[in-house]
């Protein structure tokens, strides 16, 4: 649902989100618009914070950077501020902790799409992250226990290979990182 009709920037959802009435909301911007998202299924939920979880004790591990959840912002632009359920950045391009969001698309992103979501929306919101420089992002379709890995063709078009429930994802040159999705699905 989009909250308000005028081109709105990372500072105004910044501070939008400090006003009463707006603090436990949970927004994104998205082309400069502000757009209030729903809560997550049960089952969506779990395996976000599942895959998330995954990849946090991975780049702790090897000190490689952070992970995100749900509630983490990563500026793209001015204009699109968004909220994977799961983002990794590097040490590299990130070496310490935002005071706000971080600057910069996530290395890895990854979306979990909940029984509400509109599928246009994942993909519009995956080829954002790519444009604006993720490597690598996975949208996870809980019900179906499969992943499609989406990167960018050299001229630009959105490119998605799905991985089957017996598959392994991996992290290719965002992450060297593998996970069966048997791990990530199994009850």
């Amino acid at each position: 649902m989009v909250i308000h009709e005028k081109a709105y920037t990372a500072d105004d959802l910044w501070e939008l989100s400090k006003q009463p009435g707006y603090e436990e909301k949970f927004l994104e911007l998205i082309d400069g618009e502000i757009e209030e998202l729903s809560p997550s299924s049960g089952k969506s939920g779990v395996i976000g914070l599942r895959i998330g979880r995954f990849l946090q004790q991975y780049v702790d591990d090897a000190r490689l950077g952070y992970v995100g959840g749900a509630d983490t912002g990563f500026e793209l632009s001015p204009k699109n501020v968004l909220s994977p359920d799961a983002g990794y950045i590097s040490f590299g391009r990130h070496p310490e902790y935002p005071k706000r969001y971080f600057i910069g698309a996530p290395d890895l992103a990854v979306e979990v799409v909940s029984p509400t979501a509109s599928l246009r929306k994942v993909q519009r919101k995956a080829r954002k992250y790519l444009e604006h420089g993720t490597k690598l992002v996975w949208i996870v379709y809980p019900d179906e226990e499969t992943v499609d890995v989406c990167r960018l063709s050299e001229s630009g078009s959105l490119m998605i290979d799905e991985v089957g429930k017996d598959g392994v994802l991996d992290g290719g040159d965002a992450l060297p990182f593998t996970l069966p999705l048997t791990e990530l699905f199994r009850d």
